[in-house]
């Protein structure tokens, strides 16, 4: 199977609107780069991989930031790291292989749940049960191997640059029993033990709520240092979509603050977590 190419379309796309921000044709680059205009429409399109050293010339021609100019190169570079997980592409979806690619290198993670306690957060018990009611038809070592994966993301949380992530979790999702009691106690105990981590908030949106930005559905925004690389993630039950274009995430983006207002502050959330624990004892 090919790696994941969310990046690659990714940078396509940003070198695409840094060019016409120029008013420069595919012909134009080419007299000034040396880099032919089949190169470089294949690399816009996403058809085809960016040398990092092409991406640094072009970011020069184009008067990116150094700190732009950085952030471009170390995406072209990344796209030609073997990844933990390209060794389970057989065992997971195209997105999430996409996304654990991205969870890599992003410097902050927003997502709003509905249903479930978020993948990054789920104990091996909860996936597991999560799998195997949902992936109907999956051979259980297959079962397994999906909840390695889950487990094995988690590394991003602890790892010497941690993930900052932000969470917001529906109340529904929390009050549920998957896997049954011990399992769910589990699973609440692991909100509560990463809610101490610096990099970790998590708040529930609680079901008395009255109309809200998360109405519509769970969602993920994968935030990067230069915020023109932001993407997000909108789940669904057969196929999920990845939106790159900045005026759309900038929907998500507002979507998710408002959906942090709305929801309990940090500790009144804490406190609804443990409270969910201690009637699972």
């Amino acid at each position: 199977m090919t790696p994941p190419t969310v990046r690659r379309r990714q940078l396509g796309s940003q070198l695409r609107r840094l060019r016409e921000a120029l008013d420069l044709t595919l012909e134009d680059v080419e007299k000034r780069t040396g880099l032919t205009a089949a190169k470089l429409s294949r690399v816009e399109l996403a058809k085809s991989a960016a040398k990092p050293a092409d991406v640094e010339l072009l970011a020069r021609v184009y008067g990116c930031t150094d700190q732009l100019c950085a952030a471009l190169v170390a995406i072209a570079k990344d796209g030609g790291k073997r990844g933990w997980w390209l060794n389970y592409l057989e065992d997971m979806a195209p997105w999430l292989a996409d996304q654990i690619s991205l969870e890599s290198s992003a410097k902050t993670f927003r997502t709003y749940e509905v249903q479930l306690v978020p993948g990054l957060f789920q104990t091996a018990d909860y996936a597991r049960a999560i799998i195997t009611r949902l992936g109907l038809g999956i051979a259980p070592s297959d079962i397994e191997a999906r909840v390695r994966v889950r487990r094995e993301r988690q590394s991003v949380l602890t790892q010497p640059q941690p993930l900052e992530v932000s969470a917001v979790i529906h109340e529904a999702a929390l009050a549920s029993r998957v896997g049954g009691d011990r399992t769910m106690r589990g699973q609440l105990e692991k909100l509560l033990e990463l809610a101490s981590l610096p990099n970790v908030t998590i708040q529930v949106m609680p079901s008395a709520t009255g109309a809200h930005q998360g109405m519509t559905g769970p969602f993920t925004i994968l935030g990067f240092r230069e915020s023109d690389l932001d993407v997000v993630l909108v789940e669904g039950m057969l196929t999920s979509e990845w939106l790159e274009e900045p005026d759309r995430v900038s929907v998500y983006d507002r979507a998710f603050r408002e959906i942090t207002a709305d929801a309990w502050p940090l500790e009144r959330s804490i406190e609804f977590i443990a409270a969910q624990k201690d009637i699972l004892t």
